[in-house]
């Protein structure tokens, strides 16, 4: 098949589509036709797509599930007025776990619980779990089995990543807060870990009728 003939099929594939969609994913759609493109043919129109696409609002980005159409993050401004429910915002405790989980996988519950130095609350790993973006890769072979974490290709195109080489190296990562944009932390590290260990202190030890037990104020730190 023609490249020209090729490429506006291709760009209402992507446009129509609600999930990346690989060279593969896209011969076999063509499958039966008169005219077939070949995989190498596909590749081309795909790369011109991407070329044709840079001046404009959005781009045909390849992520480790495929290739997909996206909004420029320079446009984010605009475009999230869309809609008048706000995005999410994750706290520090949510983004240092999910990052212990992809510098160090496998990696288990309590390892990350001994480098944090605070226990992991439960709302956390299944919150990333429900946005499919951590998987159990299966158990440690220590007493009690615990199960071992890692990242998918959900959390690879969340953050516009083809593979875990593509992470920055930790040397580069001088903040948590520049990780991503959409990450907006309230409270700093000291601040989320004292409140996380209170949290664990109430929910485990029996509160005495007519006390409250209020928690201590993190210190100030640079950060804040």
């Amino acid at each position: 098949m023609e490249i020209d003939k090729l490429k506006p099929i291709l760009e209402a594939l992507f446009a129509a589509s609600d999930k990346p969609l690989t060279v593969n994913q896209l011969s076999e759609l063509f499958v039966g036709d008169i005219e077939q493109p070949t995989k190498d043919e596909i590749r081309q129109a795909v790369q011109e797509l991407v070329a044709k696409h840079k001046a404009g609002g959005f781009e045909l980005m390849q992520v480790a599930s495929g290739f997909r159409f996206q909004v420029k993050a320079d446009f984010e401004t605009w475009v999230v007025r869309l809609w008048e429910q706000k995005p999410p915002r994750y706290s520090r405790a949510l983004l240092e776990t999910l990052a212990l989980i992809a510098y160090r996988q496998p990696i288990t519950r309590g390892e990350i619980e001994d480098i944090r130095g605070v226990s992991v609350s439960t709302n956390i790993i299944n919150t990333m779990q429900e946005r499919d973006w951590i998987k159990p890769l299966g158990h440690k072979d220590v007493p009690g089995r615990p199960t071992l974490y890692g990242t998918t290709n959900s959390f690879l195109d969340y953050f516009n990543l083809k593979s875990l080489n593509e992470l920055p190296t930790l040397a580069e990562i001088r903040d948590l807060d520049q990780f991503n944009p959409e990450f907006t932390f309230a409270e700093a590290t000291e601040a989320t870990a004292a409140t996380e260990a209170t949290e664990a202190t109430e929910a485990t030890e029996p509160k005495q009728p007519g006390k409250t037990q209020k928690p201590k104020k993190a210190k100030k730190t640079n950060a804040d």
